[in-house]
């Protein structure tokens, strides 16, 4: 069935965006403008509702309304507090974990102490620049942690009630329940944490907040999912925002061993704007000015060490680039048409914000031979974020060293091969949305150090793959895969993938685990506004070909699993030993092997039990003992 886009969004807020979109947005201003007559004209027809059973095409779910927490002026409530991690506000890139790169700016705030108007949102620093008294806790790219790259930054004073997000609402039912249908023609939209996309049936689960236009035969004419925590102000100045350069390239040339600075606001120390240009030896030094907006350093490379965009082609081999402000990522590539293709080069940036090669807009980024080292908070190595891109990079070390700083954040399609990926207070790895990270002969290492304001409910992991619903990733299925090389955790599960659908595969990686939990796929509490509590668990499509693992797999009941193990693969655990959780479909090839650690109960089997050891367990399939 064939979904089509929603352009009118019922009485849904719409906010007015810039002709040139993010990641994961399709609205215009022009749209915008048509989006608010069409909800003035279908207000009075709109409904709040959430879903109680979904049968086909057939809704049921309970009428009521929302309520928008309020916000006082000691900064608790819905506008203070920590902003959800993530590209969410606060916690880290993936936007667990306190604050990261907040939708990056300055959060709520304005300035980077937080106070003032709303600053900038996903990606930056969270709600309000650094929050009073320093880094919010926790969070990293992914989220988790101390702030970390996610929407980023530190988040603002106080935590928000419950660990509501800025802009937080809660569904209160009224008591009727109604059913309605959806159709072919029914408009379906996901609304983020700022703007909207379009959505699918798919989308629409138990337990997902609805508004709904019906028409006279109760047939859906449009949906949108809400978001509870939309709202917040998250998104950047809501333009493309490049700040100044101290040095700029505007023509073709050759340039060897000279040295660019900057101690400017809002200003890189050199940028190459619409030229092909060889830099051969040369040293950025960017050693102070301020960041106005952090999620526009995020997005556009304002304050960056040097920024390449407008469609130029840098080529740069023997560089020393070191910077120590916020928003000083060290390479940028920002636009479609734009590529950096980096060798042979140092790069080490101290503040928060700061990645060491960082892509967005659709650019290109191509690295080779990298010494890259952060210390900053939401400051992976490799670091992408709203627009996303194409990044290569071949061989180097890539090491961070800030919460919510992961080795590789990831907005776009990101491959590495031959590389030693070290976070020494974050995980290894996050992937948000509809992008994908290959990893090939790798050596990745993640050492999450803590969660969202120390959150019990938030999970410690090594490689996470999520949906924030910030707008800066396209919502779809992810894709990682890794072959050869090791992975070591030294805290948390192994893998966490949440409000969103995943494909992994794996082929003759050395896991090293710091617990007993494998994989986890479940949903999550929704205070970073990842998708609506109840309705934002995972679906995992898991290939083993000729590994060797060990660890259990949780998968909730919200959630599913279809696990393949083929050609020699070996598998040690136990399959949601504590009973049925969500949907898990087990195949299991003639040359493969399972031995169980634990009752394990999955949903089918396809494979021979003669291949898997009970080891004095048991197997229960759809409810029935098979071993």
């Amino acid at each position: 069935m064939k979904w089509k886009k929603l352009v009118t969004l019922g009485c849904v807020v719409v906010m007015t965006v810039s002709s040139v979109t993010a990641c994961g947005s399709n609205t215009t201003e022009n749209q915008t403008v048509e989006a608010t007559e069409q909800s003035e004209e279908n207000q009075s027809d709109s409904v709040i509702v959430q879903v109680t059973a979904v049968e086909g095409d057939q809704i049921t779910a309970d009428v009521g309304t929302l309520t928008t927490a309020s916000a006082d002026a000691s900064g608790n409530g819905a506008l203070g507090g920590e902003a959800p991690s993530g590209d969410a506000p606060g916690g880290d890139d993936s936007g667990n974990g306190a604050p990261g790169e907040a939708p990056s700016g300055d959060a709520l705030g304005g300035d980077n102490s937080g106070n003032g108007a709303p600053g900038e949102a996903p990606s930056g620093e969270a709600p309000g620049g650094e929050a009073p008294g320093g880094d919010a806790p926790g969070g990293d790219d992914s989220g988790n942690g101390a702030p970390g790259d996610a929407p980023s930054g530190e988040a603002p004073s106080g935590d928000a009630p419950g660990g509501q997000m800025p802009g937080g609402s809660s569904f209160e039912a009224s008591g009727e329940s109604i059913t309605f249908t959806l159709t072919d023609d029914t408009a379906i939209t996901l609304e983020y944490l700022q703007g909207s996309g379009e959505g699918n049936a798919d989308d629409i689960a138990v337990g997902s907040v609805l508004e709904v236009v019906l028409d006279e035969d109760n047939q859906a004419v449009s949906v949108t999912v809400r978001n509870l925590n939309a709202g917040g102000g998250f998104g950047g100045s809501g333009e493309v925002t490049n700040g100044t350069s101290a040095n700029t390239i505007t023509e073709d040339t050759e340039v060897d061993s000279e040295t660019y600075t900057s101690t400017g606001d809002d200003e890189n120390a050199l940028r190459v704007d619409g030229a092909t240009v060889t830099l051969k030896d040369i040293t950025i030094e960017k050693t102070a000015g301020s960041s106005s907006n952090t999620e526009d350093g995020d997005f556009y490379g304002l304050n960056a060490g040097l920024l390449v965009l407008n469609g130029a082609t840098a080529t740069i081999t023997g560089a020393t680039v070191n910077t120590s402000v916020t928003n000083g990522n060290g390479v940028f590539s920002y636009g479609e048409g734009t590529v950096v293709n980096i060798s042979d080069s140092t790069i080490r940036t101290t503040e928060n914000n700061s990645g060491g090669i960082q892509t967005t807009g659709g650019g290109t980024m191509n690295a080779a031979n990298l010494d890259v080292e952060t210390q900053g908070n939401s400051a992976a190595a490799i670091r992408s974020d709203r627009g996303g891109g194409t990044v290569k990079v071949d061989g180097g070390s890539y090491v961070t060293n800030g919460t919510g700083s992961p080795a590789i954040y990831c907005t776009a399609d990101i491959s590495v091969s031959d590389a030693t990926l070290t976070a020494n207070a974050s995980e290894g790895v996050v992937v948000e949305g509809k992008n994908s990270v290959a990893l090939t002969d790798c050596e990745v290492t993640g050492n999450m150090s803590n969660t969202y304001n120390g959150d019990s409910d938030e999970n410690i992991h090594c490689i996470m793959i999520y949906q924030s619903m910030s707008g800066d990733a396209d919502v779809g299925e992810a894709t990682f895969s890794a072959e050869g090389g090791s992975i070591t955790a030294k805290t948390g599960d192994m893998f966490y993938i949440t409000n969103t659908d995943c494909e992994i595969t794996l082929k003759d990686v050395a896991f090293t685990l710091a617990n007993d939990v494998f994989l986890r796929v479940e949903g999550n509490s929704s205070s970073r506004g990842w998708g609506t509590e109840g309705a934002n668990g995972g679906d995992v499509t898991l290939t083993a070909d000729s590994q060797e693992f060990t660890g259990n797999i949780l998968v909730d009941e919200i959630s599913s699993l279809a696990l393949t193990m083929k050609n020699g693969t070996s598998y040690e655990g136990a399959i949601n030993p504590d009973g049925d959780g969500g949907t898990v479909d087990v195949t299991l090839d003639d040359n493969s092997t399972w031995t169980l650690t634990g009752d394990s109960y999955i949903t089918s089997f396809d494979g021979d039990t003669s291949n898997i050891t009970a080891n004095g367990y048991h197997l229960y399939v759809n409810g029935e003992q098979v071993l």
